[in-house]
């Protein structure tokens, strides 16, 4: 299964007023995101807001997206936890919910050594059940997959890709020293995907992609086919998006553009609060500029 291009990291649509699951949000996201020139789609990863969801909800939310999907994309899901055996327990329900792909992040919190990370993935890879991207973002988990570990995890067959959020240029050069027909290296950094491509990697796991969908696509498409000029305008066109996505964490911004797009509400699930009200004169702009009201209202 081929992963490249506009990968999309969902953000989770839910009520405005009783924050369940909002599933008719859910699947117009979907379908405008395919519509729109994504090439894969990530639920219930860090920007689903997955550690707001219980048990249920996880598997409802995969379930629903895999039928409404219906083969037309890949679809991953995030199942990383801080511990191993409850990873491969998260990583057996994506699977029994039909899932493609699991995406796992490295085990936020608890600090483990690169010996550590390594068996994590082996065991994942090895009981879980799905073929596994690996994600590293040390911002988040306070833990850092070096390259010499994913040199290793390459050997393992079930292990197919790496999500990179380290933005420096080095620790790129130094994954795609790895990349194959059966390892992709994936960018997982919004405003530096466009070189990471340029030097070689297959695409982006992206938070931009929910809102500008067909912005974002354009832009990766031109990358991955070494459009150097093209991709660079298509880029800078995006460069206000990707830094209103940095105001407040991850994914209280783009939840509120997507709930100014009519895919549900703004309000998130604590800890996480709602967008502060500085910055939506912000927003509201961006979305003038790029057109993304009209483009939305064009696939509903």
């Amino acid at each position: 299964m081929t992963l490249s291009g506009s990968i999309v990291a969902l953000a989770t649509p839910f009520g405005a007023n009783d924050h369940a699951l909002d599933l008719d949000a859910c699947g117009r996201l979907i379908d405008a995101q395919i519509a729109q020139g994504t090439r894969a789609i990530v639920m219930a990863g860090s920007t689903g807001e997955a550690a707001a969801l219980d048990e249920h909800e996880f598997s409802t939310l995969l379930a629903f997206a895999v039928a409404r999907i219906g083969k037309r994309v890949p679809v991953l899901a995030g199942t990383g936890l801080p511990a191993t055996k409850k990873t491969i327990a998260q990583t057996q329900r994506a699977r029994d919910a039909g899932v493609d792909i699991a995406l796992v992040v490295a085990p936020a919190y608890v600090r483990p050594t690169q010996e550590g990370m390594y068996r994590h993935y082996s065991e994942v890879a090895d009981h879980g059940g799905l073929p596994v991207v690996l994600y590293n973002v040390p911002s988040r988990t306070a833990c850092d997959l070096l390259p010499e570990t994913v040199a290793r995890l390459t050997r393992h067959g079930n292990i197919i890709g790496i999500k990179e959020a380290r933005s420096e240029p080095e620790r790129m050069q130094a994954l795609l020293a790895f990349q194959s027909d059966g390892f992709v290296v994936l960018s997982g950094d919004d405003p530096t995907a466009m070189r990471a491509m340029l030097d070689g990697a297959k695409g982006v796991i992206s938070v931009a992609a929910n809102a500008a969908p067909a912005a974002f696509s354009a832009m990766c498409e031109r990358a991955i086919a070494c459009d150097v000029d093209g991709a660079a305008r298509a880029d800078a066109r995006l460069h206000a998006l990707y830094e209103f996505l940095g105001v407040e964490p991850n994914p209280i911004p783009v939840k509120w553009l997507l709930s100014a797009l009519g895919f549900g509400g703004a309000d998130m699930r604590l800890p996480l609060v709602p967008l502060s009200p500085a910055h939506q004169a912000r927003g509201r702009e961006i979305l003038v500029r790029l057109g993304l009201i009209e483009a939305a209202r064009a696939v509903s």
